[in-house]
This record gives C-alpha cells, structure tokens and sequence, in this order.
C-alpha cells in the first residue's frame, strides 16, 4: 500500500462514522456525499430496513503513520462501473486507498469525488490494471450564501402525495437522462438509480420532495433533498419535465425548498454539473456559491 498510509475498508456503516466522524464534521460541505450516505445506510441497518442491493457496499478511512484520519471513501454507487467515491486526501493515501481495492481483487472501472484524490486514485488503480483515465463529467458541489428570492412563478409549492410516487420514481429517473443531455453527455438512461418503490414512498412520507403545482394542483416540477448530515442538507434532485421548462418554477421550488432547510437550522448545498450553463446560473442567482470542484473518471 502507500507507503505511511493504513487503510481500512468494511462494510459497516456505522463504525465507519464512528472512525471519521471527526473528518466528517471538519468539512461537513464538501463530505457531504459520504456523510449522508453512510448515515441513511446506518439508521437503515439499525431500524432493520432493506435497502437496494448492490454489487459493492463498503466505507473506508485512511490514516496516516500516526493514525490520524486523512482521507474517507465509499463504494456504495447503485450502476456500473460501481465507482469510488473520495472525499480530499493526501495523494499518497488516495494511493494507498487505489492499491488496497485491488488487493482485494475488485474491478474498478471508474471513481468520482473530489480533486485531486479521485484522479490520484484512478491513475494509480489504471497504473495497476493496465487502463486508462478519461474524464466523463465535472461537477461543481455549491453552498447557499445569503439567499436571494426567486422571480415569481406561476403556482405554488407543496409535498408530494403518497399516490404521486409511480410519477416520482419516473422522475428522478428521467432526471439524469435529461441532465445529461444538457450538458452534452451520453444519456444515462440505462443506469439503475439505486432507489426502488419503497424508498420513493419513504421520502415522500418524510416530506423530502416536493412539487410545484399549478392552479389546478397539477404538478409541473420536482426538488428533492437529502436530510441534513453533519449538518448538511442536499438538494437534489431537481427536475422540470422539458414541456414545462422556462416558466420559473425550478428557481421558485428550489429558493422554497433552500428557504425550509435554512429555517430548521441546516447549511444547504448541491451539485451541477459544469458543462449545464442553465443549472449553474439558476444556483448562482439564488445565492450558492462555489466550494470545490469534483470529477467522474472512467478507469477502461
């Protein structure tokens, strides 16, 4: 492994927040992917509720020759190539993180998080392999500043009903296809989105999406959010149908729904993609600024 660096991966979420909670809460922003996965699959295994298979289910934290924790990694992503995702970390422990999944015989086809460690650690596991590294997406994760209210949009905002489910899968779905090809990229229309009926119906019961409706209580636009993690809520995500698109609504739910968080005492973040002008400029109007810039490898 790298060389100073001690790695250790299992599949336990909980005494993975037990070792990094410390890491976590330092830079609740920018660990907010891994912190609130880690945490949903903990309170999941706690209360004995299923989740989504997947081919991959571990957490890892990487400490240094004096066994502080410099580094925390998930593998939990639900579609191929099941890549890694790093939080920052020293190179030589996002190496040390690279030699130990292929130590353990895994196939990497991929890694994301943030930069430079997912690339450090794609390079090395391509070093290893034989493959190359291609960049597939950059994105930008964001923090709301001072909220600034959105142009007024035709209708209102409210929970998603627990029959609007089938309608909210189709979405989230529909989402990523739609995201992609905004920004110039390959659809992901193949890609299982790591969420099932259940899990739908448990987020719209806890009030986690939410529907702009026009005036006959139709709905026109979804925001979703993750719960707060270390402090940190999540919003995503955020879709408009295309026949909708325009009308002010994304900006409208998501400075509501960015409004309530802030309210209950949460710091409030999200990701775009850099290559979706539209996206980005809708996040910078309402006040979120930049905090650091992450990347999608593909390791082939």
């Amino acid at each position: 492994m790298g060389s100073g660096f001690d790695v250790t991966i299992d599949e336990d979420p909980a005494g993975f927040l037990d070792r990094v909670g410390g890491l976590l809460a330092a830079d609740p922003v920018q660990s907010t992917i891994v912190a609130s996965v880690a945490t949903r699959l903990a309170a999941a295994a706690a209360a004995g509720t299923p989740v989504p298979a997947t081919p991959y289910s571990w957490f890892a934290s990487i400490a240094d020759e004096h066994g502080a924790v410099v580094g925390a990694a998930m593998r939990t992503a639900p579609f191929a190539p099941y890549p890694p995702c790093l939080l920052p970390m020293p190179d030589g422990a996002a190496v040390a993180l690279a030699d130990a999944v292929v130590d353990r015989g895994e196939e990497v086809g991929g890694s994301n998080g943030a930069l430079p460690a997912a690339r450090v650690f794609a390079d090395r596991v391509a070093e290893r392999t034989g493959g190359t590294v291609t960049p597939r997406m950059h994105l930008r994760l964001f923090e709301l500043g001072t909220l600034r209210d959105a142009p007024p949009a035709r209708g209102r905002l409210r929970p998603a009903y627990a029959e609007e489910a089938p309608l909210v899968m189709e979405w989230f779905h529909q989402f990523h296809v739609d995201a992609d090809e905004q920004a110039g990229h390959d659809g992901r229309a193949h890609r299982p989105e790591g969420i099932d009926l259940v899990d739908i119906q448990g987020r719209i019961r806890n009030e986690r999406v939410w529907m702009w409706v026009d005036d006959g209580d139709t709905p026109r636009h979804l925001t979703g959010f993750s719960p707060p993690a270390f402090g940190v809520a999540r919003i995503g995500p955020v879709f408009t149908p295309k026949e909708h698109r325009g009308r002010g609504y994304a900006s409208a739910a998501v400075a509501q729904v960015s409004r309530r968080l802030l309210d209950e005492g949460a710091r409030v973040s999200l990701f775009t993609d850099q290559a979706n002008p539209t996206s980005n400029r809708i996040y910078v109007a309402l006040g979120y600024e930049p905090v650091v810039d992450t990347v999608d490898l593909t390791i082939g």
